[in-house]
């Protein structure tokens, strides 16, 4: 009951192609070949003193506008449990004087 249940591997179905031989070549040393030039499917992207200051400026805003959001919810919770509990000693109140009557 307590034991893990592995799935089995299913089988394949349909047609399979058998494995393929690899056969060794040989390699005659000569003259040895230019690495090939690196080229990237992207283009790079400059960072100039401008964007650079674009992008602090942005992540400072978004960490400063996180942070108030944070804070007021933080804020709002505190507020609500305050409430809560001013209305839980009111009503202790009520029916502690309702009892002494």
């Amino acid at each position: 009951m307590f034991r893990p249940k592995l799935p089995t591997m299913p089988q394949p179905t349909g047609l399979t192609t058998p494995p393929t031989v690899a056969e060794p070549t040989t390699i005659t040393p000569g003259t040895p070949a230019a690495p090939p030039a690196p080229t990237s499917p992207r283009p790079t992207i400059q960072v100039t003193p401008g964007t650079a200051l674009a992008l602090v400026g942005g992540g400072t805003a978004v960490v400063l506008v996180v942070g108030a959001v944070l804070v007021s919810m933080l804020l709002a919770v505190a507020i609500t449990a305050t409430s809560v509990a001013v209305c839980a000693v009111v009503l202790r109140s009520l029916l502690n004087t309702e009892r002494k009557r």
